[in-house]
């Protein structure tokens, strides 16, 4: 099985709300929507009040796409691991909604705001065909670690996530010599028609070393033409295409595509978190995230007696704490008391409250309360020069769990 992780749980539920619809969490897979929930979409998109020459280009998508493309696209999800953040209800698991406090936080309240003003009907048609994944996409089939490589639409993070991946892969006893840090840029692909075309040629089934065949060309022309209707969208710009960070890893999976395993950073998740007054602290914390993933799929630590929402979690949050030891640990970034608090904030804010989603991250207090224990494991240990072996963390961390996720509505 294909091991894609995200952070895009809370995006998908951002998307959903600045469409102005609600659908329920069970009904999302890891671009916040399945294919019946995509059919739900598409009837219910009010396209009346939509310019006559948007219109035009939303019947020519149709015609122009390939006869059993939704056949095609379920199975190229299912090849790369693309459906592993499945939202399902599974209600032995289920958590009780009301036994927690949540509350939108500002990230969320950022990512509504990205798409305010853009008619519903061209974002409905670009959720409904897979547009908020095409850069993700890209980042997966043919992003790979370069010198040229930027972070941050304009750099500003390059120097400081690329020093961060060294240490990263010095700190944690796993192999990870081979563990790629790539970037991801919206416009790179949402401005190039033959980037695009790649893209779309791929999610609809060719293999990734095939030329894009015609009928992908045309199609992303007229893509990119529904993504340029609407000044709001930045000619794919717009933080919301790139509003994503994941690994991905091959290991153990029987039919490996040949993809490194590796670390992709969106563009979209950074200037998120720089706009709520994060900026340079959250983006160590996202890396770190992520690449405790990666110490999770080596150790082989994503078994658990846990199901569907209750199993996401453990792994999310754990996730968390290996980040933040590392974070604040005197052999990793050693951050100070004012930046350890802004790297618990930054994982409170990626926090969501879909809790019959077996994509569920944990909430903002669970999160928060994650990075605050596991900076405690790191602050308050004897020998500040020995960093834990991966499995005595994850051994501390199994026992403290239990608290981390207990009621605390009231």
């Amino acid at each position: 099985m294909k091991k894609t992780l995200s952070m895009a749980a809370s995006l998908a539920i951002a998307t959903t709300c600045a469409l102005g619809m609600s659908f329920p969490a069970h009904a999302a897979d890891a671009t916040g929507i399945t294919t019946a929930t995509a059919r739900s979409l598409q009837s219910s998109v009010d396209t009346s009040q939509m310019a006559p020459q948007t219109q035009a280009i939303v019947d020519k998508i149709q015609a122009e796409l390939p006869a059993d493309w939704e056949s095609r696209l379920r199975a190229t999800r299912a090849k790369y691991g693309l459906n592993e953040s499945s939202w399902s209800e599974i209600r032995d698991s289920v958590i009780n909604p009301g036994d927690y406090q949540c509350r939108q936080t500002e990230l969320t309240t950022y990512a509504n705001s990205l798409l305010k003003g853009v008619h519903p009907g061209v974002l409905g048609n670009l959720q409904f065909y897979g547009g908020f994944d095409w850069a993700a996409f890209d980042a997966l089939i043919s992003g790979t670690e370069s010198k040229s490589n930027t972070f941050g639409v304009n750099g500003e993070y390059t120097q400081k996530l690329t020093a961060e991946m060294k240490n990263l892969k010095r700190f944690w006893d796993i192999d990870s010599a081979g563990i790629q840090l790539v970037s991801m840029h919206g416009t790179d692909v949402l401005s190039s028609p033959e980037r695009l075309a790649h893209v779309l040629s791929v999610m609809y089934g060719n293999p990734i070393d095939e030329a894009p065949r015609e009928w992908a060309i045309g199609l992303a022309k007229t893509f990119i033409e529904l993504i340029d209707s609407e000044p709001v969208l930045q000619g794919g710009a717009n933080p919301i295409f790139t509003f994503n960070a994941f690994a991905y890893s091959e290991k153990g999976d029987p039919e490996p595509l040949g993809i490194s395993d590796r670390i992709v950073m969106g563009d979209g998740v950074l200037q998120g978190m720089a706009a709520v007054g994060l900026g340079g602290v959250a983006s160590k914390g996202i890396l770190g995230h992520e690449f405790g993933h990666h110490v999770q799929f080596q150790k082989d630590l994503f078994e658990s007696d846990l199901t569907g929402p209750e199993a996401t979690r453990r792994t999310e949050l754990m996730a968390d704490a290996f980040g933040t030891y590392y974070l604040t640990h005197a052999r990793g970034e050693s951050l100070n008391a004012t930046r350890l608090l802004k790297s618990e904030k930054s994982f409170y804010q990626v926090g969501d409250c879909s809790f019959t989603s077996s994509g569920h991250h944990g909430t903002p207090n669970q999160r928060l309360a994650s990075s605050s224990w596991a900076a405690g494991v790191a602050n308050d240990a004897s020998n500040q020069g020995h960093i834990l072996p991966s499995l005595k963390f994850d051994e501390l961390f199994e026992a403290e769990l239990p608290d981390l996720v207990k009621p605390d509505a009231g």
